[in-house]
């Protein structure tokens, strides 16, 4: 059992450390991309709409589109549900699929692609779609573009030969030198892998905290060197160009160890970005807990109380933490904006044309 005393392990590192095993629960997700003519003569009158993988290998599919009277929800090819503005229905019988997508068709306006956004894999829990969300002006991000993840050194092969054929082939790696060095990436053939860490420089990860108040404030520290660090900004300058740089026929990979809070802050500046609002962001962010429930349980159950109590503000995302982020761009940038210009170096001419890849609608 580790103690609480000084160690030169990073905490986040150590927190990932003691997560092991367990699957995760079944997610929502929202648009894949749809032919670009198509996109663009109609309008997506969808302003919600997701998909939920069931235990029974069942699909409940919801969506709300207030510009339509009816929908058809095509899978595999075939219509395999109708409803009207409003509908939720559960879809049965599928065959097994990497993803399973579903088409949902209004009659006005532009479909949506749908999917659950895990991408269940043996060797990861929190390996998911960053797309899928409705941004304030009525765009969707699309899905199948961009993924977050946690570590990727224990994906089975049938791991690594589902992500080919998801395309994935960029894998931004945001840990440090000794996570990569203790736990390397396992990545599919044909993949790029490209070193981007974040807290190479940061000096708040080399002591344990002894009380909770102390994780949390590790936690919230952390957050804010993502921001204004100097590693950190390189790190996310990389990936930010690196999604701006993808084939549309290629997928990126952004993931650190337990792909929730280096992982995070990438996710959430980029849909922040991409004009997604703070609320749908913060969801996004808080979903690891969910992921990754099954396996903080474990970790905190290996521990005696007084340990775990400590230990859990490390395992946890909370909204404390995200909002030290967007508190951090605020005090040192004074908007969003300039920190994406003057912390990132994405410029009005880079975002249109991530905006121009990445959205539809």
């Amino acid at each position: 059992m580790r103690t609480m005393k000084r160690i030169t392990t990073p905490a986040y590192l150590l927190a990932a450390a003691l997560v092991v095993g367990a699957g995760a629960p079944a997610a929502s997700a929202a648009t894949h991309p749809q032919a670009k003519h198509h996109a663009q003569r109609h309008a997506i009158p969808f302003t919600a709409a997701e998909v939920t993988a069931g235990a029974d290998g069942s699909y409940t599919v919801e969506w709300k589109a207030p510009g339509a009277h009816r929908v058809k929800v095509v899978a595999d090819g075939r219509v395999v549900a109708r409803g009207g503005a409003s509908g939720k229905v559960t879809v049965r019988g599928l065959p097994a699929a990497d993803r399973q997508w579903f088409d949902l068709v209004p009659d006005r306006g532009g479909s949506l692609r749908l999917a659950d956004r895990l991408v269940k894999l043996e060797g990861s829990v929190n390996f998911r779609d960053a797309g899928g969300y409705r941004t304030a002006d009525g765009h969707w991000v699309k899905m199948g573009e961009v993924y977050r993840s946690d570590a990727l050194d224990k994906l089975t092969a049938g791991d690594l030969a589902k992500l080919r054929r998801l395309h994935i082939r960029t894998v931004f790696d945001l840990r440090m030198e000794s996570e990569r060095t203790a736990a390397p990436d396992r990545l599919p053939v044909g993949a790029k892998g490209v070193v981007a860490d974040v807290l190479a420089g940061s000096p708040t990860f080399t002591t344990m905290p002894t009380t909770a108040d102390g994780a949390a404030k590790m936690m919230t520290d952390g957050e804010k060197f993502m921001v204004s660090g100097a590693t950190a900004k390189a790190a996310y300058t990389k990936v930010i160009d690196g999604v701006a740089d993808a084939s549309p026929t290629h997928a990126v990979v952004f993931h650190c160890t337990a792909g929730k809070d280096r992982t995070g802050w990438s996710n959430a500046a980029l849909l922040t970005a991409l004009g997604v609002p703070r609320p749908t962001v913060m969801s996004d962010y808080l979903a690891s807990n969910d992921y990754r429930a099954a396996a903080n349980a474990a970790a905190l159950a290996s521990m005696p109380a007084a340990q775990a109590a400590v230990y859990k503000p490390l395992l946890d995302v909370r909204a404390e933490y995200l909002n030290s982020g967007f508190d951090e761009v605020a005090a040192k940038y004074g908007s969003f904006g300039t920190y994406l210009k003057d912390g990132v170096g994405v410029d009005s001419r880079e975002l249109a044309r991530i905006k121009g890849e990445l959205l539809v609608g």
